[in-house]
């Protein structure tokens, strides 16, 4: 006897969905390697041109570029004309696929896809037996989040970001000191000493190759006021040394958040402030179902930010904890004031103003 509660209308609606979605995937796919062979580049300075066209301009072998200009004209990306073969990357599309783009480069954010994806099978692995994939497992990560990060910093850390906590700026030019906590490969803090060369800084980050890739920009920027060390920010065992800290989507990543944002209370002087910029979603899951890019973020966090913490034995918070438990942690921590920010054009992130007193 047929399930009459089985509603066909809905099922089929679903089916389209998942349509969707492999052929959505696919595109992401190709996206990512259309930013990085930099097809979506020389489309957009070009009219309409055919597969030998593109692939000379971009220095690249023809058949491949041809069988990836099919999968991005039909999946309507770029625009093709049959009776010229030919190929057009639309201006309105162009604005969201390009490195002139800047922050708001999808094609970009295409690439955390495949770095997902070499991680599936450890990933199932710890579905079927707990425990985390190691950082190490992610040999581009250092590199994405860098030109990722890098973007945000260049368009808005000096003129947007800093001034969020009033006087900052002013305090930055007198002279004060500075420490960037998971600093990656340093890029905010060689901005920041740039940018204050009467201000001292320090970068901390546990990757020896972000350390290394951060001290290279130093010197080759010449930048006396800026350090790196490779440290275990679980442990900073600093008292009231530093003016400013700063927390650049690093915190939710920690084996053990809590212990990073006590110690990083107790590292700050009396007056001191601490800029933390993270993922502006919510703790409640029904709050997030609008929230930009919520599956890819919900994604990210399960294939990299909390398994590296539970790697670790740590408590795997991800990157989707949501202000709510944000601003209950901080005040754990011993932050008495929180403000939290947003900046015209992040859609995706909150910046959480914090001091002691």
């Amino acid at each position: 006897m047929p399930d009459e509660s089985f509603d066909r209308v809905r099922s089929e609606a679903f089916a389209g969905r998942m349509v969707e979605a492999l052929n959505g995937a696919a595109i992401t796919l190709m996206a990512s390697i259309g930013h990085q062979v930099g097809l979506f580049d020389v489309m957009a300075e070009r009219p309409a041109a055919t597969s030998h066209q593109l692939a000379e301009a971009a220095g690249l072998d023809e058949r491949y570029v041809r069988e990836w200009l099919g999968a991005v004209a039909t999946g309507r990306v770029v625009d093709f004309d049959p009776t010229a073969q030919t190929y057009t990357l639309p201006p309105e599309h162009a604005a969201w696929l390009t490195r002139a783009a800047g922050v708001d480069n999808l094609a970009f954010q295409a690439r955390y896809i495949p770095m997902l994806a070499q991680v599936e099978a450890p990933i199932i692995e710890c579905f079927r037996h707990g425990g985390g994939v190691s950082y190490a497992a992610y040999p581009q990560f250092q590199q994405l989040m860098a030109e990722d990060s890098g973007n945000v910093h260049d368009a808005a850390l000096l003129d947007v970001i800093l001034p969020l906590a009033p006087g900052l700026p002013e305090r930055l030019r007198a002279g004060i000191d500075v420490a960037d906590i998971g600093c990656g490969r340093g890029h905010a803090i060689n901005l920041m000493a740039g940018a204050f060369p009467d201000s001292r800084f320090v970068g901390y980050d546990f990757s020896a190759e972000g350390i290394a890739a951060a001290q290279d920009e130093a010197q080759r920027l010449d930048l006396p006021n800026a350090r790196f060390e490779a440290r275990d920010v679980s442990d900073l065992n600093l008292h009231e040394r530093f003016d400013l800290v700063t927390a650049f989507d690093a915190i939710h990543d920690q084996a053990q958040p809590a212990r990073v944002l006590a110690g990083i209370a107790r590292a700050l002087r009396p007056d001191g402030v601490f800029l933390m910029v993270d993922c502006g979603a919510s703790s409640n899951l029904d709050e997030n179902m609008d929230f930009p890019l919520a599956p890819l973020m919900y994604a990210v966090s399960c294939m990299h930010c909390m398994t590296v913490s539970l790697a670790l034995d740590g408590t795997g918070l991800g990157a989707m904890w949501g202000e709510q438990q944000a601003r209950a942690m901080l005040a754990d921590a011993g932050f008495a004031r929180i403000a939290v920010e947003q900046v015209e054009g992040d859609r995706y992130n909150k910046y959480y103003v914090a001091g002691k007193g």
